[in-house]
């Protein structure tokens, strides 16, 4: 207590400095219009700032979840528009907007290369999130690779971006189907192979997932065509493709859990075996 009233004692004349500065404000303001106005508009010039800063704040904490809102919702968006050119414009497309959203399982990437020749992609989702190996992995952007090994709580992805990637891939509205294949360099091309002499198309049309294989369905965006080559033999066009998925920049992916995907795997393998014995 002695302290305080030795405080007081020595700074006594700040206090009532202090004191007579807020009466005198207050005065001022309170029975001067001009004054008045000032100081409000003062007062809602900095009030309208720290409202700005903190919404500012508060929008860019937001964006990670707001990103990958906007991955989920493109990948809803991209199959929509796939059933859209396979059905006439009165068919509906909600229904399967509810299948989707069980067919999906939203992962991060925690360990990404895209400088190697055998480049990989580590994600944090595993068996116990219900990931296996040969599933399918996509982004917001389109096609990504497939889970190569599941572990309890991780999972490694063999990407596009892979010489041992080899992904069945269509021109998009006119069913010609290649295969997709990496050769290293640019992570941002890629090569369609075995496209048929036969086949008419362009420079800018779209490839995407032809749906022939067990593991992607179709009509996941791969890229576009930049440049039509003829192949080694001569009898297939080899189409350059600049890849529609940013590797260096992945964060938010999706492994496709479709449940209608086990059963075609089986068959595939099934039939495969029974060619074998032969």
């Amino acid at each position: 207590m002695q302290n305080l009233l030795d405080f007081l004692a020595r700074h006594f004349h700040w206090l009532v400095f202090l004191l007579l500065e807020t009466v005198s404000g207050i005065l001022l303001f309170s029975y001067n219009s001009y004054q008045g106005s000032t100081w409000i508009s003062t007062a809602n010039a900095v009030t309208g700032k720290t409202l700005e800063l903190q919404a500012d704040v508060e929008q860019f904490f937001s964006l990670k979840r707001l990103n990958e809102e906007l991955s989920h919702r493109n990948i809803v968006l991209e199959q929509q528009l796939q059933i859209l050119r396979e059905k006439d414009s009165s068919a509906t497309v909600s229904p399967f907007e509810g299948r989707l959203e069980g067919a999906i399982i939203p992962a991060k990437v925690v360990a990404n290369t895209v400088d190697r020749r055998d480049n990989l992609i580590t994600i944090d989702r595993g068996r116990i999130d219900g990931v296996q190996e040969d599933m399918g992995v996509i982004s917001g952007t389109g096609l990504v690779g497939v889970v190569y090994m599941a572990g309890e709580h991780y999972s490694i992805v063999l990407p596009v971006l892979n010489r041992h990637s080899r992904i069945s891939c269509s021109i998009r509205g006119r069913n010609y189907f290649g295969y997709l294949n990496w050769y290293g360099g640019s992570p941002v091309e890629a090569y369609v192979e075995d496209i048929p002499r036969h086949a008419r198309f362009q420079k800018g049309e779209w490839v995407e997932t032809s749906g022939y294989s067990a593991i992607f369905p179709k009509g996941v965006a791969v890229g576009k065509i930049t440049n039509i080559y003829n192949s080694r033999d001569g009898l297939s066009y080899s189409l350059k493709v600049h890849l529609s998925t940013d590797f260096a920049c992945l964060r938010d992916v999706y492994v496709i859990n479709d449940i209608s995907l086990p059963e075609q795997r089986r068959l595939m393998n099934a039939a495969r075996d029974s060619l074998e014995m032969k």
